[in-house]
């Protein structure tokens, strides 16, 4: 199954990285600068995943993931926050907005494959279970 996965960055070259990355690992990536333009793109089409940086302009990551857990149609969307920014607080405020892993920037591409496959089977494992 090709999962979709929108990608929100507000650096261009970071995003088309990972869209080409991801792209060859066969997932379907969309993209966003900024927390606003991604929360538009969620309500056009919810995607599998949202692999979100935590400092952009016009809206940053935390709060975009908190708006995302607060609405019932995105409270269970995987998300993985993607950050220089891996000082033990700021990893602490990412997973208390609700983001299920935080990983530093760099990381290695088949670590970055395998958390989010892993987080989007625990979602969707989840779900089933709750279900």
């Amino acid at each position: 199954m090709n999962w979709s996965i929108l990608v929100v960055d507000d650096d261009s070259a970071i995003r088309m990285m990972l869209r080409m990355m991801l792209q060859m690992d066969g997932f379907v990536v969309h993209e966003a600068a900024n927390g606003k333009k991604a929360l538009v793109k969620i309500q056009e089409s919810i995607p599998d995943l949202v692999l979100l940086d935590v400092m952009m302009p016009t809206m940053d990551g935390i709060t975009l993931a908190k708006i995302i857990r607060s609405q019932p149609e995105t409270a269970s969307l995987p998300i993985i926050m993607f950050s220089g920014k891996v000082n033990p607080e700021a990893v602490q405020e990412g997973l208390d907005a609700g983001a299920n892993r935080y990983l530093p920037k760099p990381t290695p591409h088949d670590y970055l494959r395998s958390q989010i496959l892993a987080v989007i089977e625990e979602t969707r494992k989840s779900s089933i279970d709750n279900w």
